[in-house]
């Protein structure tokens, strides 16, 4: 649970560079979000990106987890 958390932080600090008191505005995150719900990346509010948020929370945190996998394989890689 504390790594899901981790990862998650991690991904939201990574990908909302330029934008992390409007995290809706990150073009990474209105990317994700368009091609999950399938509504356009250019209409995305702050209501459509909480709405989403609190209606899939178990899909963002499963998200979370596969992001810190692959970071973690991608750091062992690395090393």
């Amino acid at each position: 649970m504390i790594r899901t958390l981790a990862g998650a932080v991690r991904f939201f600090w990574t990908a909302t560079t330029g934008n992390r008191l409007r995290p809706w505005r990150s073009e990474y995150l209105q990317w994700r979000i368009e091609t999950y719900s399938g509504k356009p990346a250019e209409t995305l509010k702050v209501r459509d990106f909480l709405s989403l948020f609190f209606a899939e929370p178990r899909q963002f945190f499963r998200f979370f987890a596969w992001s810190s996998r692959v970071r973690a394989a991608a750091d062992k890689d690395q090393s």
